[in-house]
Parts: C-alpha cells; sequence; structure tokens
C-alpha cells in the first residue's frame, strides 16, 4: 500500500522480515533434538548492504531508493553443539525469539502511529 510516502510499504517488508524470522526461529526450536538438523537464519543485512553498495555512488550519499523485498534463509553448517550432529544452541535461538518479538511490537506501534496520524488528518484534528 502506498500512501504519501514509502514508510508504509517500508513497515510492511519490516514486518515481512520479522514475520519470516520468527517461522525459522520456530522451526529451530523444534527441531533442537532432531538428530542431524541444521540450523537456519535469515539473510538480510548482507543483502541490504550489497543493495546499498550497489546504489550509491559516493559514500557521503544517504538516498537509498532500493526495494528489497525478498529474504535469503540460509542453513548454518559451520558448528555442530550437540552429540548428535545438531547445531541447534537453544540459548541463542530463545534469545533471538525474544530480540525479533520485540522488534515486531515495535513496528506494529509504529504502524499504529502512522494510521493514527492518518486518522487525525482525515478527521481534521478532531
Amino acid at each position: 500500500m502506498k500512501l504519501f510516502s514509502n514508510s508504509f510499504q517500508t513497515l510492511e517488508q519490516a514486518l515481512d522480515y520479522a514475520a519470516l524470522k520468527q517461522k525459522v526461529i520456530a522451526h529451530n526450536i523444534a527441531n533442537v533434538d532432531t538428530p542431524n538438523f541444521k540450523a537456519k537464519e535469515v539473510q538480510f543485512r548482507s543483502q541490504f548492504q550489497q543493495a546499498l553498495e550497489a546504489y550509491r555512488t559516493d559514500p557521503r550519499h544517504f538516498e537509498f531508493k532500493a526495494n528489497i523485498s525478498k529474504f535469503l534463509v540460509t542453513t548454518k553448517n559451520d558448528l555442530v553443539y550437540n552429540h548428535n550432529k545438531n547445531n541447534v544452541d537453544i540459548d541463542k535461538e530463545m534469545s533471538d525469539l525474544a530480540a525479533n518479538q520485540i522488534y515486531y511490537h515495535a513496528l506494529i506501534e509504529r504502524l499504529n502511529g502512522k494510521f493514527n496520524s492518518l486518522k487525525t488528518v482525515i478527521k481534521g484534528g478532531k
């Protein structure tokens, strides 16, 4: 939805990212005892940085107009934490889950603020 600015689209993409990350973390936690299971993670920052560098012509530029709507889910193959060759670190996953929930709720609050602002404008400031 594009109303007046790209902020709604940006918030929508951020919510999509948070929802996907929640699913991946929940999948990792559900498979904490599954033999040979390899944890997955959502890659966004690396893709964001690559897109940012592709569109910047000068390091002093701030403008960024790229549309990143896809997130990359990768499998972590580097470490093994359990004797059954499972690499899910439950403490890290629970920490990531809590951080993602805080992030998601902050996005929802920001989106609600945007809609409340629109509602105020529609009502004429009343």
